[in-house]
């Protein structure tokens, strides 16, 4: 599957947020799946990247994390290209898997027409459209709260007054997070100029560290890496970095400070629940990604808690506690960014 056709499939796509909370139904006359007969829940998932690729590794760490904390047993399907998508669902539903999970963006016909043919299995898929019922469920990753404190960081440390982004294309759930990042370092240093980039891709490193050294000759000297590739430009020229979706730090401990991390687990945890009690429907799961449940924040700052400033962290955690605590909203701004 190539970048450009997934790009073509998210341009025109909307987010309808359905209250997830709790184990009540998301519409009326929902026919919730059948509750399981005893036994561990068989759970799979269809990952149409590498499992290297930031999005699907996360599902994929809170679904081995799940085998451990919720006894669930486990098998997964990677790189699965579009031509063979139905047919690695419907392998799992006739093998009697009770939740199959993955992410569906490139094949959002295919995926739901299988769940629709197998209606007493649940299935949750990262989509680019709302529910179905009566049992396709959706999720999102809206981290866009710790992409705004991780700007924060990046307009408080910048001395050139020119910061980066290097991302997948100018899709909405990809937009939001740019968007968050750059008015966060916008808020600490108003003075930034922002640099832009689109690879046209969600897994080509090579390329997204090509854009990265075009950035940083620009000036650059702090980069958000929304995708892989970055950090390793940044440390090879010696500049910053704000890594995406997992703690990223080991890769380079003195480039890369932070960054939003996406945590599946409360997601996938609250679908097991609702798939055990046998009231799991066609539900939008994206508020789960968000701080207050536990699905997002930044990540330990590591080697940097010593390095940061002390005024920086302060800043830091006060807009942490406000966003907690509702007394600060981040802006969900899904508009093209642009170089400044």
């Amino acid at each position: 599957m190539s970048g450009m056709d997934r790009k073509t499939l998210f341009l025109n796509r909307r987010h309808i947020l359905i209250g997830a909370g709790g184990l009540g139904l998301a519409a009326a006359g929902g026919l919730a799946v059948p509750a399981l007969a005893a036994g561990p829940l068989k759970v799979a998932a269809v990952f149409a990247t590498p499992i290297e690729e930031p999005w699907d590794n996360q599902i994929h760490v809170a679904l081995q994390k799940a085998v451990k904390t919720l006894g669930l047993e486990y098998k997964w399907s990677e790189n699965v290209q579009e031509a063979d998508f139905a047919r690695v669902m419907r392998e799992y539903a006739q093998k009697g898997y009770d939740l199959i999970v993955g992410d569906a963006f490139a094949a959002e016909r295919i995926a739901r027409q299988v769940a629709k043919s197998f209606p007493k299995i649940a299935f949750l898929f990262g989509s680019g459209a709302g529910p179905a019922e009566p049992n396709f469920g959706v999720f999102d990753n809206w981290i866009q709260e710790p992409a705004y404190l991780a700007g924060i960081i990046a307009g408080k440390l910048t001395k050139t007054n020119v910061v980066g982004a290097v991302a997948a294309m100018a899709i909405p759930e990809v937009n939001r997070l740019v968007n968050a990042f750059f008015a966060g370092a916008k808020e600490a240093n108003p003075a930034i100029k922002k640099k832009v980039a689109f690879i046209g891709s969600f897994f080509d490193p090579p390329k997204a560290k090509e854009a990265a050294i075009a950035q940083i000759e620009a000036k650059a000297d702090l980069i958000y890496a929304e995708r892989f590739g970055v950090i390793e430009a940044c440390k090879e020229k010696g500049v910053l970095a704000i890594s995406n979706m997992s703690d990223q730090s080991a890769i380079a401990p003195d480039t890369v400070i932070t960054g939003p991390v996406w945590d599946m687990y409360p997601t996938i945890e609250q679908a097991v629940k609702l798939v055990k009690a046998g009231v799991f429907t066609a539900q939008d799961y994206g508020d789960f990604s968000r701080m207050l449940k536990g699905g997002s924040d930044l990540a330990p700052y590591h080697g940097w808690e010593a390095k940061l400033p002390a005024d920086v962290k302060d800043l830091v955690a006060k807009k942490r506690e406000d966003i907690l605590s509702g007394n600060f909203r981040v802006d969900v701004d899904e508009g093209t960014p642009a170089s400044d």
